[in-house]
């Protein structure tokens, strides 16, 4: 009797017959365009052991969506640049989803010859088993990688949606499977607007990570993240993701904070944050938000309640994303 072949083998044999699967080297110094491997990506940035996963990841990662070329149409080229750039200053956690546009496809153009020197997460937002293999099986072929890293269940913000993932027919199986499968090392949960959603999530299911909205004006919100989130994943030894650290930039309106110094300084400072992931507008941007997590000292107490103070007069206008689903 013929053995049913299992995602993975079909995945790979269509990887192999397209050769799809391989990269050039963009690091300085090594742009050969022969197979001789890359050049390392240089440690540039402290690093945390990222929760039970045990992968020691960069404080900073490469967001790639949002205020950046990597989501958006027609932008290759700037796309191309941003990411080896990246390379050059250290960065390995990049982080990307089904539903960023072209994101997967630009990070695929660069990232498949660093496979192994990286940490690679992307997302899958069905709530459905058939619906995330779908995504999970495209994000693979898109990035030209046989495997994750990371890959989360994206922006989960209701409890129907969780009473759907896990379900018989849940998005949770196909996590289970592809965990099985060897497809992706360690599974995830995300979201930006209801905290307790996010905890009841890492209650439901052994999760590895989660992604959530930590700066420093969500402090002020009616249900911050910090508060209902972090006792839950710091129980668990969940690996703590940050994001919406800037709020797009907001906390920097009008003199609420002075830079990214203090934006970023408070997010890593957060008891159980381990990384952060920014996006970049481009190579500039990027370069000075690499200096803020290389110079990284935690804040004390003193520090983070005197930013907090500043934020307090924001805090609506900085938490806007709170109310997206």
């Amino acid at each position: 009797m013929t053995r049913k072949r299992t995602r993975r083998e079909f995945l790979l044999t269509g990887a192999a017959a397209a050769g799809s699967v391989v990269g050039c080297s963009v690091l300085a110094g090594n742009q050969t365009g022969s197979d001789a491997p890359p050049a390392p990506i240089p440690k540039t940035m402290p690093e945390r052991v990222l929760g039970k996963t045990g992968v020691p990841v960069p404080i900073f990662g490469l967001g790639g969506a949002g205020q950046t070329p990597l989501s958006k149409e027609g932008q290759e080229a700037a796309s191309v640049a941003l990411i080896e750039r990246a390379l050059q200053l250290g960065i390995r956690y990049f982080d990307t989803a089904a539903e960023y546009g072209p994101s997967e496809q630009n990070l695929g153009k660069v990232l498949p010859a660093y496979r192994g020197q990286i940490f690679l997460a992307s997302k899958t937002h069905a709530r459905d088993r058939d619906g995330a293999w779908r995504h999970l099986e495209k994000s693979l072929k898109r990035l030209k990688t046989d495997y994750l890293d990371l890959w989360q269940l994206h922006h989960v913000s209701y409890d129907s949606e969780l009473d759907t993932i896990f379900s018989k027919t849940g998005a949770i199986q196909a996590v289970e499977e592809a965990k099985q499968q060897k497809l992706i090392r360690f599974a995830g949960i995300t979201g930006h607007r209801e905290p307790d959603i996010i905890a009841e999530g890492l209650r439901r299911y052994a999760f590895d990570t989660t992604l959530i909205c930590v700066n420093a004006a969500d402090k002020h919100h009616p249900r911050p993240f910090v508060t209902g989130v972090m006792p839950v994943a710091r129980e668990k030894n969940v690996g703590v993701i940050a994001m919406k650290v800037p709020a797009y930039g907001r906390l920097f309106k009008n003199g609420v904070l002075d830079g990214m110094h203090q934006a970023m300084g408070y997010t890593l400072s957060v008891a159980g944050v381990h990384c952060c992931v920014i996006a970049a507008e481009n190579p500039e941007q990027l370069e000075s938000n690499v200096r803020v997590a290389q110079a990284f000292k935690p804040l004390t107490e003193a520090e983070m309640a005197a930013i907090e103070q500043r934020t307090a007069v924001a805090w609506l206008d900085s938490t806007f994303f709170r109310a997206w689903s």
